[in-house]
Protein backbone atom coordinates (compact mmCIF):
# COMPACT_ATOMS: atom_id res chain seq x y z
CA UNK A 1 0.00 0.00 0.00
CA UNK A 2 1.37 3.32 -1.03
CA UNK A 3 0.43 6.35 1.09
CA UNK A 4 0.71 9.66 -0.54
CA UNK A 5 1.35 12.95 1.21
CA UNK A 6 -2.16 14.01 0.34
CA UNK A 7 -3.69 10.90 1.99
CA UNK A 8 -1.74 11.28 5.23
CA UNK A 9 -2.66 14.96 5.37
CA UNK A 10 -6.35 14.02 5.11
CA UNK A 11 -6.00 11.43 7.88
CA UNK A 12 -4.07 13.90 10.02
CA UNK A 13 -6.74 16.53 9.42
CA UNK A 14 -9.48 14.08 10.42
CA UNK A 15 -7.64 13.13 13.62
CA UNK A 16 -7.05 16.78 14.52
CA UNK A 17 -10.67 17.58 13.77
CA UNK A 18 -11.90 14.83 16.10
CA UNK A 19 -9.44 15.84 18.78
CA UNK A 20 -10.48 19.48 18.54
CA UNK A 21 -14.15 18.52 18.67
CA UNK A 22 -13.51 16.47 21.82
CA UNK A 23 -11.68 19.37 23.46
CA UNK A 24 -14.50 21.77 22.60
CA UNK A 25 -17.07 19.36 24.04
CA UNK A 26 -15.11 18.97 27.28
CA UNK A 27 -14.73 22.76 27.61
CA UNK A 28 -18.41 23.37 26.93
CA UNK A 29 -19.51 20.60 29.29
CA UNK A 30 -17.15 21.87 31.99
CA UNK A 31 -18.47 25.42 31.60
CA UNK A 32 -22.04 24.19 31.83
CA UNK A 33 -21.25 22.17 34.94
CA UNK A 34 -19.51 25.09 36.65
CA UNK A 35 -22.36 27.44 35.73
CA UNK A 36 -24.90 25.08 37.27
CA UNK A 37 -27.35 27.00 39.41
CA UNK A 38 -27.54 27.39 43.15
CA UNK A 39 -30.81 28.31 44.83
CA UNK A 40 -30.63 31.40 47.04
CA UNK A 41 -33.30 33.12 49.14
CA UNK A 42 -34.37 36.48 47.70
CA UNK A 43 -37.07 38.99 48.69
CA UNK A 44 -40.49 38.44 47.11
CA UNK A 45 -41.11 42.19 47.42
CA UNK A 46 -39.15 45.24 48.55
CA UNK A 47 -38.11 44.96 52.21
CA UNK A 48 -37.39 48.28 53.91
CA UNK A 49 -34.82 49.02 56.65
CA UNK A 50 -36.16 48.04 60.06
CA UNK A 51 -38.61 45.46 58.66
CA UNK A 52 -38.56 42.00 60.22
CA UNK A 53 -37.92 39.25 57.68
CA UNK A 54 -40.59 36.55 57.67
CA UNK A 55 -40.83 33.37 55.56
CA UNK A 56 -43.66 34.88 53.47
CA UNK A 57 -41.33 37.69 52.29
CA UNK A 58 -38.85 35.23 50.75
CA UNK A 59 -38.71 33.06 47.63
CA UNK A 60 -35.98 30.88 46.12
CA UNK A 61 -34.25 31.85 42.88
CA UNK A 62 -31.50 30.13 40.91
CA UNK A 63 -28.14 31.88 40.42
CA UNK A 64 -24.79 30.72 39.00
CA UNK A 65 -22.51 29.15 41.61
CA UNK A 66 -20.01 31.93 40.96
CA UNK A 67 -22.43 34.41 42.54
CA UNK A 68 -22.03 32.76 45.93
CA UNK A 69 -18.26 32.54 45.51
CA UNK A 70 -17.78 36.20 44.50
CA UNK A 71 -20.10 37.93 46.95
CA UNK A 72 -20.78 37.66 50.69
CA UNK A 73 -24.45 36.77 50.51
CA UNK A 74 -26.95 34.90 52.67
CA UNK A 75 -27.08 31.29 51.51
CA UNK A 76 -30.08 29.86 53.36
CA UNK A 77 -33.59 30.92 54.23
CA UNK A 78 -33.10 29.83 57.85
CA UNK A 79 -30.34 32.43 58.28
CA UNK A 80 -32.78 35.20 57.28
CA UNK A 81 -36.03 34.43 59.07
CA UNK A 82 -36.29 36.52 62.24
CA UNK A 83 -33.56 38.95 61.17
CA UNK A 84 -34.09 42.66 60.50
CA UNK A 85 -33.25 44.50 57.30
CA UNK A 86 -30.55 47.12 57.81
CA UNK A 87 -31.04 48.55 54.32
CA UNK A 88 -33.51 48.24 51.45
CA UNK A 89 -33.63 44.72 49.96
CA UNK A 90 -34.82 44.56 46.36
CA UNK A 91 -37.06 41.81 44.97
CA UNK A 92 -35.27 38.96 43.20
CA UNK A 93 -31.77 40.09 44.24
CA UNK A 94 -29.37 38.10 46.48
CA UNK A 95 -29.18 39.46 50.03
CA UNK A 96 -25.75 40.66 51.23
CA UNK A 97 -24.69 39.47 54.69
CA UNK A 98 -24.20 43.07 55.79
CA UNK A 99 -27.76 44.06 54.80
CA UNK A 100 -29.40 42.11 57.64
CA UNK A 101 -28.82 41.85 61.36
CA UNK A 102 -30.30 40.79 64.65
CA UNK A 103 -33.51 42.63 65.56
CA UNK A 104 -33.00 45.85 67.53
CA UNK A 105 -34.32 45.54 71.05
CA UNK A 106 -33.27 49.07 72.04
CA UNK A 107 -34.11 52.03 69.81
CA UNK A 108 -32.50 55.44 70.01
CA UNK A 109 -34.66 58.02 71.79
CA UNK A 110 -37.05 55.45 73.25
CA UNK A 111 -37.36 54.53 76.94
CA UNK A 112 -35.59 51.44 78.21
CA UNK A 113 -35.10 49.65 81.52
CA UNK A 114 -31.66 49.83 83.12
CA UNK A 115 -30.68 47.05 85.53
CA UNK A 116 -27.69 47.49 87.83
CA UNK A 117 -26.52 44.24 89.40
CA UNK A 118 -23.61 43.86 91.78
CA UNK A 119 -23.13 41.50 94.77
CA UNK A 120 -26.83 40.77 95.20
CA UNK A 121 -27.88 44.44 94.86
CA UNK A 122 -30.40 45.12 92.10
CA UNK A 123 -31.36 48.63 91.04
CA UNK A 124 -33.83 49.20 88.22
CA UNK A 125 -34.22 52.61 86.57
CA UNK A 126 -35.94 54.15 83.58
CA UNK A 127 -33.45 55.42 80.95
CA UNK A 128 -33.46 56.81 77.43
CA UNK A 129 -31.52 54.88 74.78
CA UNK A 130 -28.86 56.98 73.05
CA UNK A 131 -28.15 54.23 70.47
CA UNK A 132 -29.92 51.36 68.74
CA UNK A 133 -28.93 47.92 69.97
CA UNK A 134 -29.55 44.21 69.55
CA UNK A 135 -29.00 41.53 72.21
CA UNK A 136 -25.33 41.55 73.27
CA UNK A 137 -24.56 45.04 71.95
CA UNK A 138 -22.97 47.66 74.20
CA UNK A 139 -25.10 50.81 74.11
CA UNK A 140 -25.08 54.22 75.71
CA UNK A 141 -28.15 55.19 77.78
CA UNK A 142 -29.08 58.32 79.76
CA UNK A 143 -30.72 58.29 83.18
CA UNK A 144 -33.86 60.44 82.94
CA UNK A 145 -33.69 61.59 86.58
CA UNK A 146 -30.00 62.51 86.88
CA UNK A 147 -29.02 63.03 83.23
CA UNK A 148 -26.04 60.70 83.81
CA UNK A 149 -24.92 58.74 80.72
CA UNK A 150 -23.75 55.13 81.18
CA UNK A 151 -22.81 52.19 78.97
CA UNK A 152 -24.52 48.82 79.30
CA UNK A 153 -25.12 45.52 77.55
CA UNK A 154 -28.48 44.88 75.89
CA UNK A 155 -30.08 41.74 77.29
CA UNK A 156 -32.42 39.36 75.43
CA UNK A 157 -35.43 40.76 77.33
CA UNK A 158 -34.67 44.31 76.09
CA UNK A 159 -33.21 45.62 79.33
CA UNK A 160 -29.72 47.16 79.64
CA UNK A 161 -27.41 45.55 82.19
CA UNK A 162 -24.85 47.67 84.00
CA UNK A 163 -22.42 46.41 86.65
CA UNK A 164 -20.33 43.31 87.18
Amino acid sequence: MIVTAKGSACRMGAVLSRLLCGVVCVVLFGAAASAAGINLPVPRQTIHPGDAITPTLLIERSFPKATAQRFAIVMSREDLVGMEAKRTLLPGQPIPLTAVGAPRLIRRGEPARLVFHERGLFIVAQVEAMQNGAAGDVVKVRNLDSGLTVMGIVQADGSVLVGN
